[in-house]
């Protein structure tokens, strides 16, 4: 059985409890080693594949994830479908501690973290207006629905560098921007999936208000896992239905995001850079 669909957890969420007939698989890229193993494992009836973000044991900080190595091992597995499950603070008095929200959008407040597969003489560009995919965005929150948690459609991701929180100022300012929640890692995901034509989604997890409530301006690791914990069976029982939920006809951009990106001529690409992308830009280069 073909493992087309991904699973990413986040803080708090580790691992999946439905998941059986489990293998680890270690995956090595052009790029590196991903975060941690792949879990392969079948959940309700569909082989997919689990990475834990951070590492085993939450070893690394937002900035040090390797995100073109956790992208590119999915694309080698196979994945088309790719579900994020990420803790996120609240910019809004409507998005409470516990609920979930399926984004559409980001702000990009990250410094210096890489976005793109390409490069080293191999150009493209593909189109981002809308970051995620609205297919797999809409089986989530139906899914969430489904599970019975709060949840909102829609709304704005800021990724931060952290791995501080904001600041008050900070805080502040995404509200009066009309943000709705703040995060440090999904936006890079999202825009190395959509290269590797990849669909992509997230469910975020509220475990904060961020500090600009009065009642929250002290935003603790404490106060996180604690709500984590709490929301961390809402998040699989969700995950889980959309999985059987899935495959879906790819009708979306995502689909096909590099058919009209790639920009440099195909006898100027660089024969090692071609071989390395060749999973991703390869039946576009024949």
């Amino acid at each position: 059985m073909s493992i087309t669909i991904g699973i990413i957890g986040g803080s708090g969420l580790y691992d999946m409890a439905e998941l059986s007939d489990r293998e680890e698989r270690r995956v090595i890229t052009p790029f590196g080693e991903p975060s941690a193993p792949y879990v392969i494992g079948t959940l309700r009836g569909k082989r997919v594949a689990f990475l834990a973000r951070h590492g085993l044991g939450h070893r690394l900080m937002p900035s040090e994830l390797n995100f073109r190595a956790n992208i590119f091992g999915f694309k080698t597995l196979g994945v088309d479908y790719l579900l994020s499950a990420s803790a996120v603070g609240s910019l809004k008095d409507e998005y409470k501690p516990l609920d979930l929200v399926i984004p559409d959008q980001f702000v990009d407040r990250t410094r210096g973290r890489i976005s793109t597969f390409f490069g080293q003489g191999l150009v493209a560009h593909v189109g981002f207006a809308h970051p995620f995919c609205t297919i797999l965005s809409e089986v989530a929150f139906r899914s969430a629905q489904s599970a019975g948690a709060a949840v909102h459609q829609g709304g704005t991701y800021v990724c931060m560098e952290g791995p501080q929180f904001s600041t008050l100022a900070e805080s502040r300012l995404y509200r009066c921007w009309g943000m709705d929640i703040i995060g440090m890692t999904n936006l890079q995901e999202a825009k190395l999936a959509r290269e590797a034509e990849i669909c992509y989604t997230t469910i975020a997890l509220v475990t904060d208000y961020d500090c600009w409530h009065p009642e929250h301006d002290q935003v603790t690791v404490e106060m996180i896992v604690a709500n984590l914990t709490q929301n961390a069976k809402t998040a699989q029982a969700v995950i889980a239905d959309a999985v059987g939920r899935l495959p879906f006809e790819r009708t979306c951009e995502c689909a096909t995001a590099l058919k009209y990106a790639i920009i440099t001529r195909p006898d100027a690409i660089p024969p090692d850079v071609r071989r390395t992308l060749d999973p991703l830009v390869g039946k576009y280069l024949k």
